[in-house]
């Protein structure tokens, strides 16, 4: 098992060499977060052991059970929250996480300002958009991102940048190009975009961040 994820792992960082050339974007502007949830930590510890050290995942209790452990066994890994945070659970994401890509709301700024206040310490948050004003998914709208961003700040929440989950089976590309528009516009550095299916897309249109799961670890159970 941990020969095929040092093979999967290589085969996703040529196809992201691949697309940083292209887009003339240099390999160390992209970050690869290996998204690990519904898998147990016997699965994520051959991606570790091959190296991988940014790991993404959808829920606070999940990434409990599992990753406390396993940030003790290896040095310098990374816990990026990349699914829905509901806001009594800002503390403990506070205290688990090294990143959040889910900020989609006042009462969620309020809730992480709080529990960063609590606990003195400040994770940097991506702010997730609804970028295909899709009813059943999370994520603000566009036009209320401006608000939003002068929210956190003044909670003093660092803005990595802004996030987004294109709709399935659309072409991503004017999605993920909008994305990239919306974080220049605002000055934000990061954007989260990109996965298994469309991330070498993604990078071309400015990803500073690629959530990939399946092309890491296979098609995921529950």
């Amino acid at each position: 098992m941990s020969d095929n994820a040092s093979e999967l792992l290589a085969e996703v960082e040529a196809e992201i060499a691949k697309a940083c050339k292209i887009a003339r974007r240099k390999v160390h502007e992209v970050t690869l977060i290996a998204v690990s949830k519904t898998h147990p930590a016997e699965a994520i510890t051959p991606l570790l052991d091959a190296g991988q050290r940014v790991f993404g995942e959808n829920r606070v209790q999940e990434a409990q059970g599992k990753w406390p452990e396993l940030k003790e066994r290896y040095d310098g890994v990374e816990l990026h929250l990349v699914g829905q945070l509901q806001s009594n659970k800002a503390e403990d994401a506070v205290a688990l996480f090294d990143c959040i890509h889910s900020l989609d709301r006042p009462s969620l700024v309020k809730a992480l300002g709080k529990a960063m206040d609590k606990a003195d310490k400040r994770i940097p948050c991506f702010i997730q958009l609804n970028i295909g004003e899709e009813e059943q998914k999370g994520g603000c709208a566009v036009g209320d991102v401006p608000a939003l961003i002068e929210q956190a700040r003044a909670a003093d929440i660092p803005l990595a940048g802004l996030m987004c989950v294109p709709p399935f089976g659309i072409e991503p590309a004017p999605f993920f190009a909008l994305l990239d528009k919306l974080a220049r516009d605002n000055s934000l550095e990061g954007r989260s975009m990109g996965m298994s299916g469309d991330y070498p897309t993604a990078i071309m249109l400015g990803a500073t961040h690629i959530r990939v799961g399946t092309a890491l670890f296979g098609e995921r159970g529950g």
